[in-house]
């Protein structure tokens, strides 16, 4: 049986529970990340690095995870991923330290790197070019609502049952979707492929090292030894790519597939988008509790109108993705979206009697998010070959979760500095509860949180460069049967 005579849509669903749940817990920790702090005893960047290990361990792996799939079967591959998210989730929620948990959030997102190419690789290879901007909407959809329902859902928990309940609601959703996924995703047709060792090696120690110098600058005061590091990592990732280019055998990331300028720049626009995405989050759920002394709850509340909009504009997004040029909702939705931050920004105030038109900005914020995701998902994958499916979706969840890995450890480097230029002293008060920071503490930590929002609003405009320069779309039997230049 061919991959294009299976059944997609009901396989696609049921990879949509376990793809769903991971995103969620990109963001889910964001809303709690004052009560970890509190309950246990840790400072802002210690409690950032909660997510950016999740993250770290997320992007890296990917280029490999997504040959993993093509070798042994996307289905072989996701089931075994999220059965180790579903493990590690509980290990996260039993955790006693700060450093307990940052362990157990690292093995997390090894189990979500092997997961997600997997669902991307399915769509490719099941779906016929005139029905993927359907598919892609769906799988646009999960990523967008789960981004953003995650700090509502982390709220909600956090308030009701404590911040471990972020992780234990993940145990009973992985095991249903182990069932599901195990009997509804068809086995497909294997590829054999090699595996580049001295490229994951590269890959990995070049973007660890970048991660951890730009984090932990401020920790060590920017010293030599830390550009050091941040050099060091950038050498070796810029070794990585000639390796890729001049390296025998398979790459591990095949650049050829960067020919296709609309696959480029989708890769580009989307590790924006995973900037702007994940550094949103972290500064607004400090400034609610923190400044305005909102519970997660009602703090995470203050999220609902982008949710909402995201998910009720997806079909709609889904349907003219089929009709019109990617670039218009592409980059249309990226402008607005950079709109919506700087809006934030201007408005982040300690004045917790103008709560209400915070609101304003989160609904800018999900009309634009509602029309990025599908329509790069979208023109990022039309032109695989299904031998490509693996490594291509394995690069394009790379990028946007290289985008969100750095964007976390950029956001915790900015606000330490605006913290302790704008509100010396508050950041020791902060891990004690916001009624700890004085009036002038607050007005200081409530600027360095809107300065911070200025850089993941800069991202989404430099994503909204890059669809703009999308490629006239041609017709779907043409771009279908077209090869990517090698």
């Amino acid at each position: 049986m061919s991959d294009s005579e299976y059944r997609p849509w009901p396989a696609l669903w049921a990879l949509v529970i376990g793809f769903f749940m991971i995103l969620v817990d990109t963001t889910i920790v964001a809303v709690a990340n004052p009560r970890i702090m509190i309950s246990l005893q840790a400072d802002v960047n210690q409690v950032i690095w909660v997510t950016s290990a999740y993250l770290l361990t997320y992007a890296v792996p990917l280029l490999v995870t997504g040959r993993l799939g093509d070798r042994f079967g996307p289905k072989r591959v996701y089931l075994v991923g999220l059965a180790l998210f579903t493990a590690s989730s509980l290990w996260c929620g039993l955790s006693g330290s700060i450093e307990m948990l940052i362990a157990a959030r690292a093995v997390q997102g090894l189990g979500a790197s092997l997961l997600t190419p997997q669902t991307m690789a399915v769509i490719t290879r099941t779906f016929p070019p005139q029905s993927r901007g359907r598919a892609m909407s769906l799988w646009g959809a999960a990523a967008a609502v789960a981004t953003l329902v995650g700090p509502i859902l982390g709220g909600l928990l956090v308030d009701s049952l404590g911040w471990e309940w972020i992780f234990f609601v993940n145990v009973p959703v992985g095991v249903v979707g182990l069932i599901v996924a195990w009997r509804l995703v068809p086995d497909l047709e294997i590829h054999s492929h090699q595996f580049d060792l001295p490229g994951v090696a590269l890959w990995a120690v070049g973007m660890t090292s970048v991660v951890f110098a730009i984090q932990e600058g401020e920790n060590y005061g920017w010293g030599a030894g830390v550009w050091s590091l941040l050099v060091f990592g950038i050498l070796v990732l810029a070794g990585f790519v000639v390796w890729q280019w001049r390296g025998r055998g398979e790459p591990l990331l095949p650049l050829r597939l960067f020919a296709d300028r609309n696959f480029a720049l989708a890769n580009w626009s989307i590790s924006m988008v995973g900037i702007a995405v994940t550094g949103t989050a972290v500064p607004l759920a400090f400034y609610y509790q923190l400044v305005l002394g909102f519970s997660p709850t009602r703090a995470a509340l203050q999220m609902v109108p982008t949710a909402v909009l995201s998910g009720l504009l997806a079909p709609v997004v889904g349907r003219l993705v089929d009709r019109v040029h990617p670039r218009i909702l592409a980059t249309g939705g990226l402008l607005v979206m950079a709109a919506s931050l700087a809006w934030y920004a201007a408005w982040m105030v300690p004045d917790v009697s103008l709560w209400w038109r915070m609101l304003l900005p989160a609904t800018l914020m999900g009309l634009g998010t509602s029309f990025t995701y599908s329509p790069v998902g979208t023109t990022a994958t039309f032109n695989l070959a299904p031998a490509d499916a693996g490594a291509g979706s394995g690069i394009y969840n790379s990028m946007r979760q290289v985008g969100a890995v750095l964007g976390s450890a950029a956001i915790a480097a900015l606000m330490q500095v605006q913290i302790s230029a704008h509100a010396p002293g508050a950041e020791g008060a902060a891990s004690r509860g916001g009624s700890a920071l004085s009036p002038e503490q607050l007005a200081g930590f409530s600027q360095a949180m809107a300065v911070t929002m200025l850089l993941p609003a800069i991202a989404a405009l430099a994503g909204a460069v890059a669809t703009f320069f999308f490629q006239p779309r041609r017709s779907d039997q043409q771009w279908h049967s077209s090869t990517v230049v090698g």
